[in-house]
């Protein structure tokens, strides 16, 4: 028997997923995370400011029980779920990690260079990870939809222009870690 402990085999995650597209499509129904966002934003008041806030988010109540779904799974999924041991990274990318002047995450998901109390005193990585999220905002406008509405939705309902946002997803994260971040951090 499958201990669930540690990650999840494709063979488990996979399917479980497709049934979940299945029944948003039987639904009618699209996923996707920077909808939430949107909708949060209107809720609070944001279409006072702005019009691509000012839509009924009432029609988009059921998309908040995604949100609400991925944060008690996570919690789950750590607490009751895993051995603990976190994220394991291949020697290699902790060896390039090194190379950036980087220590190894220790199976979080995020290395302590960017996220420790030391480093977010930092106006360097202060303006990295404004920077960042700035862009990646401005992406998700621009695209339609962020990378897990184009990646999960958009392909799997064999829309190009989740093609070609996929594409360029990738094609970014490849220049931004091999050409781009080696820059930026030495």
């Amino acid at each position: 028997m499958y201990s669930f402990y540690g990650t999840w085999p494709w063979y488990v995650a996979g399917p479980l997923l497709g049934f979940v597209m299945l029944l948003l499509v039987y639904f009618g129904k699209t996923f996707g995370m920077s909808s939430n966002l949107r909708t949060m934003c209107t809720m609070l008041g944001a279409g006072k400011t702005a019009d691509f806030f000012k839509f009924d988010w009432k029609t988009q109540r059921w998309n908040l029980v995604v949100v609400l779904g991925a944060m008690i799974g996570g919690f789950i999924a750590v607490h009751y779920l895993s051995d603990g041991s976190g994220v394991n990274l291949n020697s290699k990318t902790l060896t390039e990690l090194q190379q950036l002047n980087i220590d190894a995450p220790d199976g979080n998901l995020l290395p302590k260079a960017f996220t420790s109390a030391e480093a977010l005193q930092s106006p360097k990585i202060i303006a990295i990870l404004l920077l960042g999220g700035l862009l990646v905002g401005f992406g998700t406008r621009y695209a339609g939809g962020c990378t897990s509405g184009h990646a999960i939705t958009g392909l799997s309902n064999l829309q190009i222009p989740s093609l070609i946002a996929v594409i360029g997803f990738f094609v970014g994260g490849l220049l931004m870690s091999w050409l781009l971040l080696p820059l930026i951090l030495k």
